[in-house]
């Protein structure tokens, strides 16, 4: 019986590989063997989860082809990962991937590294920040006092608390976007809200057009349902979104969903401006397409000059709600651990949404929609989001000024809001650096986990979660990672140090 449950291709395979682009070696540099080479470059693929644990590779004279490599390169690749515990093959079964005994199963999110790690690894992986206190504490004990009611009640609710989904619309309405309870479904946390969207407008197999780069999680969860990813390229620097490109997409492609960021975008940190928004609304609808407008960045504003020059809500440019379904959520603005989301949409895409509910979650933990309730009928919102943007900025001005002293030939631009700076790498693997980064002390995320099919091998994306000493230790441990990749370093590299903030 064939241990295998999927199946990479010799051109998509070599496509991968074909993306992880090195800088040229230097004078005195040794080069590894191709075959050492392509083990590397798929063993990297493999720990990074871009090929899947189980997948079935092509046969050595496919990927030769696809390569232009002799057989004999292929063929000692393929023994090499074989002998390091990265292939399993059996005769008349082929060759499928493998992780080694004791190794952790890579996958292709950003996942939080594990409390007992944080002591030897600086984790940039992750862009989330700790809880805005006391606004935490004094959330929670509001919603204690809240709950007696609730506790007689047989505490589902599906479309979430009536007194939070009515808050949740007088808080649109404030923003000029006259909403009512009943476009409001309250989720657990924005993961869940787009879950439950592409499960209700885009079956497996429907095409979704996603900006390029975008979220790594959200492109996973698409992948997971059986989407067909759409890439739409985005502009260089923070201008974001290229018009003449979504308006060729949504025509030629007829995508389903389009899901976009326009709020200081993930990982780019680019801001729509309103005639973007406005253009892409009037394209997506004139598509047939449901454009799926993720707004969880949109209060983390880090320079005064833009808090009073926000562009409108995507929403505002659909009054009849016919084409923006909007995605809120409390984990960015205030804590990751405060899974609370929200979906704004037509009525009846709300019913139908809360309808299918019932065979997912069934509903939102009540004491939290009451502690996020207590935070916007208090105005503790606005004081534990005006904390997380004094985090958010001190953080990242730390950050910018320790990278450019430690790596001068990264290149990236500031934003003026959001948590993540998007980082050209100097011309070295995202990937190799990941892979280093780990041996040094510090995890970050590869490019490619945000695009589609191996792009963006060039870069690495920085959250705004660490600051002050931690940032400099962190910008000299990327350095260490750099200089690791540039000569080509292998093995155990250098011990990474135990940081006491």
């Amino acid at each position: 019986m064939a241990q295998w449950t999927s199946a990479m291709g010799a051109a998509q395979l070599a496509r991968l590989l074909n993306s992880q682009q090195d800088r040229p070696a230097g004078p005195g540099t040794r080069r590894p063997p191709a075959y050492r080479a392509l083990a590397d470059g798929i063993r990297l693929l493999v720990l990074e989860g871009r090929v899947p644990v189980a997948a079935r590779l092509p046969a050595e004279r496919e990927l030769a082809l696809s390569l232009s490599v002799s057989r004999t390169t292929v063929a000692a690749a393929y023994e090499a990962l074989r002998a390091e515990g990265f292939l399993e093959s059996r005769r008349g079964a082929g060759s499928w991937t493998a992780v080694p005994a004791g190794n952790p199963l890579p996958a292709r999110g950003l996942e939080p590294l594990p409390p007992e790690a944080l002591g030897s690894m600086i984790d940039l992986g992750c862009a989330a920040l700790p809880a805005p206190e006391p606004w935490l504490t004094r959330a929670v004990q509001g919603a204690l006092e809240e709950l007696p009611p609730y506790a007689h009640t047989h505490g589902d609710y599906p479309a979430g608390l009536p007194a939070l989904r009515a808050m949740i619309a007088e808080r649109y309405t404030a923003r000029g976007i006259p909403t009512m309870p009943e476009q409001i479904m309250v989720t657990t946390g924005a993961m869940g809200a787009i879950d439950a969207i592409c499960h209700l407008f885009a079956g497996r197999g429907e095409r979704i057009a996603v900006e390029s780069p975008s979220y790594a999680n959200i492109l996973q969860l698409m992948r997971a349902a059986g989407a067909r990813l759409v890439p739409v390229a985005m502009a260089e620097g923070l201008t974001g979104w290229d018009m003449d490109r979504w308006r060729q997409v949504l025509r030629d492609a007829a995508p389903r969903i389009a899901y976009v960021v326009a709020d200081f975008h993930n990982p780019t940190g680019a801001l729509a401006d309103e005639d973007q928004r406005r253009q892409l609304v009037e394209s997506a609808r004139s598509a047939g397409t449901v454009l799926v407008a993720d707004e969880t960045m949109s209060e983390l504003w880090l320079d005064e000059d833009i808090a009073d020059v926000m562009p409108r809500a995507m929403c505002a440019f659909d009054p009849a709600g016919s084409t923006v379904v909007t995605v809120g959520s409390a984990s960015k603005a205030f804590w990751a651990g405060m899974r609370i989301g929200w979906v704004r949409a037509a009525p009846d895409v709300i019913r139908s949404l809360v309808a299918a509910r019932a065979y997912a979650d069934l509903g939102t933990p009540v004491l939290e929609q009451l502690a996020v309730n207590w935070l916007f009928s208090t105005g503790g919102w606005a004081k534990a989001v005006d904390v997380r943007r004094r985090q958010a900025r001190d953080n990242r001005d730390a950050l910018v000024a320790a990278v450019r002293r430690e790596l001068p030939d990264w290149e990236f631009e500031v934003p003026k809001g959001g948590l993540t700076l998007w980082v050209r790498t100097g011309g070295l693997s995202g990937s190799r650096l990941a892979e280093a980064g780990e041996r040094v002390g510090v995890r970050v995320p590869s490019g490619p986990r945000f695009g589609v099919d191996g792009a963006f091998e060039g870069y690495v994306r920085l959250p705004f979660t660490v600051g002050g000493a931690v940032a400099e230790e962190a910008a000299a441990r990327l350095a260490a990672a750099a200089r690791l990749v540039e000569s080509g370093g292998s093995g155990g590299g250098e011990a990474p140090r135990t940081f006491v903030a």
